[in-house]
């Protein structure tokens, strides 16, 4: 039965203006749209069975968390990008769920190959898909977003290089970034520094994953040679000095995804996660989801697991979802407004004499 004190703190948590940078949507799928895609596509998944079903594509109680079982969910998640009406609605209902958690801005990444192997759509049109299904719930429900075009490690550098072509393309209808994500431990990634630097060139924003999987060198490689602007995770950072003096002296933003972390088996242990080392040593942290749908989180999930499991104050709170704002990828003068504005709310769930 829960408390009176609960539910208040569990209102506290949704009430907090928030922003997310990093959100895959192929990680974000409700199941009962899952649901209902295998059923009017007949795909072979126990639909009838929601339990097993849920095991299938979501991480339960019971589970190894480990890298393995956790990647294995998308190879169930990829089987629903059947149409362009099943991709359109999944696009929607993600930015439709971000705003219902009072995310005010969302960046969403999504990974183009990964919509488009299953039936062969065209690269272009699946990304089409994309970009008009978000901005028509982001006007509905009010959410800035901007949209992040993923891409794997392990595939071929020209794979990668139609990609990123067709987002420059698309940067003014609302492609604003270029991700790398898949085994960086596999995969560092060096055959892509050329791409990334032309992407760059071209407008587009930066972001590498790295420090997950692999070691904090990676990290160093992500800034050195890949132009990253921002480091996806980047938790193993505090195992180098070195690294972490020079990531806080260039204020390199980190987008820090606790309950994937732990659920992927990047960390054992919850309580024990690097967050709160990494404000200590003045890092530039940011707090994320990753793949709610697959962790069966919100946001306000994971600022809930920074206060009660991470023991982060409301000040501290406060303070990443401010870094949050100032390190997206909006204009200036769009990224100020945010600020302001998401500073003016917090300001009255967080008076200053509880800082």
């Amino acid at each position: 039965m829960t408390s009176e004190s609960e539910t208040k703190r569990r209102d506290f948590y949704k009430k907090l203006p928030k922003v997310e940078l990093h959100r895959h949507l192929e990680g974000s799928l409700r199941l009962s749209t899952m649901i209902d895609i295998a059923k009017l596509h007949k795909l072979d998944l126990p639909v009838d069975n929601v339990e097993k079903f849920r095991s299938l594509v979501q991480v339960v109680a019971g589970e190894p968390y480990t890298f393995q079982n956790f990647l294995s969910k998308f190879a169930t998640l990829r089987k629903f990008y059947q149409s362009p009406e099943a991709i359109a609605r999944i696009a929607y209902e993600v930015v439709e769920d971000a705003a219902s958690d009072n995310i005010q801005y969302l960046e969403l990444r999504f990974t183009p190959v990964a919509l488009t192997r299953i039936k062969d759509f065209p690269l272009g049109d699946a990304m089409d898909w994309v970009i008009e299904s978000a901005a028509e719930a982001a006007e509905r429900y009010g959410i800035q977003i901007g949209l992040i075009a993923s891409i794997n490690r392990h595939e071929p550098v020209q794979l990668a290089e139609q990609v990123v072509e067709l987002a420059v393309e698309r940067k003014r209808r609302g492609i604003i970034g270029l991700d790398l994500a898949g085994s960086e431990a596999e995969f560092p990634g060096e055959e892509f520094a050329p791409l990334f630097k032309s992407a760059k060139q071209a407008g587009l924003r930066i972001i590498i994953h790295a420090g997950e999987w692999g070691g904090p060198e990676l990290i160093r490689l992500a800034v050195d040679t890949l132009d990253a602007e921002r480091i996806g995770h980047g938790v193993r950072v505090m195992e180098d000095p070195e690294v972490v003096a020079m990531t806080r002296e260039t204020q390199i933003p980190f987008e820090v995804c606790p309950t994937s972390n732990y659920q992927s088996g990047v960390v054992t242990d919850l309580r024990r996660h690097p967050l709160p080392a990494m404000i200590a040593a003045g890092l530039n942290v940011t707090v994320n989801t990753d793949d709610p749908g697959i962790s069966q989180i919100t946001l306000s999930d994971e600022y809930k697991v920074c206060e009660t499991q991470l023991g982060i104050p409301p000040a501290g709170l406060k303070e990443l979802i401010m870094n949050a704002a100032r390190v997206s990828f909006l204009p200036e003068e769009e990224k100020s407004e945010l600020a302001a504005r998401l500073s003016a709310q917090l300001d009255k769930l967080i008076p200053t004499e509880e800082e």
